[in-house]
């Protein structure tokens, strides 16, 4: 175990745990001492187990005994401890006490200590009253007068937790993977996803291999999902996220089922100058040239003959699925389909006697 400087972070292992103190392993012929009090919540129930690995601040070395803390607490700081925590930079717990002209005043231990308004959380800000009354961790940035004049950043200690767990996750999230988060806030640009304690853009366009236009209607605050790491951005701490990339590419397979003459039913998805675009299944679109409308010509204004969602039977023309291209050109409804068969079979069954399917049609709906 190689000597440790005061306020110097290591990761251990719990080896033991009695009633006031956890021991923690130092690969040396003694353990590190750690006040029980603080791995215990706000019920005095313990949070931690043997085996757990933990980090903690080198303190003191007395008697032969090393000793350690996660952060000197807010009840027994005296001022030897709170010198060492200025110099070695270790955290402090401070209770709010009031809100004072320019910030707050801050009780730890028996000293009173004066935070900044500015130094008062960091990208998460709330109003000022909220934070009466709380314990909330502190770095001391100044002491002065033997600790009679103590200045304190919340903020400080916010960023470098951010910092460590920013490390943290680089070496988690990284491009490619599969991750699970939970939707956080929808946007009309898409929506912010929650990974870890990281949030994660995904894009309205990588959410569906379907267009659309609101993202409200797939997905929902809270809701867990899976996505792919798209892109990362450590720099700026931005990720873009992919729910699109785990659906199978229905192209892959489009050359095979969409085969020329072939007859489907679709629905306009989008409605261009030059043609309709018609949704043959999720992820697969067509198009129906204007120039194969009946109809319409060039300076038709085709918004006033089709509608989103028009539902319109297609023959595929030709396919090109390595560019994700279909031509389409309008064919009669199935519906129409089976009233000419009836149609024909009628005209050889009455040997040529004059039969009318659309008669015939609205006999049957009657």
């Amino acid at each position: 175990m190689k000597m440790l400087e005061p306020g110097q972070e290591i990761q251990s292992k719990i080896v033991a745990i009695s009633d006031d103190c956890i021991f923690l392993d130092l690969n040396a012929k003694s353990e590190g001492i750690l006040d029980r009090s603080e791995l215990t919540d706000e019920n005095g129930n313990l949070t931690v187990k043997e085996g757990d690995i933990v980090s903690a601040f080198f303190l003191k070395s007395e008697n032969g005994e090393m000793y350690f803390t996660t952060k000197i607490g807010s009840r027994k700081a005296d001022s030897s401890m709170l010198e060492n925590a200025f110099h070695s930079h270790i955290p402090v717990e401070g209770h709010v006490e009031k809100e004072i002209k320019g910030g707050f005043e801050i009780k730890i231990g028996d000293v009173r200590a004066f935070c900044p308004y500015s130094q008062m959380g960091y990208r998460q800000k709330e109003e000022p009253q909220n934070y009466i009354g709380k314990i909330i961790p502190f770095i001391i940035t100044e002491y002065k007068e033997n600790g009679k004049n103590l200045l304190v950043s919340n903020r400080r200690y916010l960023e470098e937790e951010h910092l460590k767990k920013i490390d943290s996750l680089r070496s988690v999230i990284k491009e490619g993977i599969i991750m699970t988060g939970t939707v956080k806030s929808l946007q009309s640009f898409g929506a912010f996803i929650d990974i870890n304690g990281l949030q994660a853009l995904l894009p309205i366009s990588e959410v569906s291999l379907s267009h659309i236009n609101d993202i409200s209607t797939v997905l929902s605050i809270g809701q867990e999902i899976q996505v792919v790491i798209l892109k990362t951005d450590w720099e700026h701490e931005r990720i873009s996220v992919s729910m699109k990339a785990l659906i199978k590419d229905p192209w892959e397979q489009a050359g095979n089922k969409y085969r020329p003459d072939t007859k489907w039913e679709g629905s306009v998805c989008r409605i261009a100058e030059f043609g309709i675009f018609v949704n043959l299944e999720p992820g697969i679109d067509g198009l129906v040239h204007i120039s194969e409308l009946e109809n319409a010509g060039k300076t038709t204004n085709l918004r006033k003959l089709y509608k989103t969602g028009d539902a319109i039977t297609v023959l595929v023309k030709e396919i090109d699925s390595k560019n994700k291209r279909i031509a389409l050109t309008p064919a009669i409804s199935t519906e129409q389909d089976i009233y000419t068969g009836e149609f024909l079979e009628h005209q050889h069954e009455n040997d040529g006697e004059t039969y009318n399917p659309f008669a015939s049609l609205l006999k049957k709906k009657k």
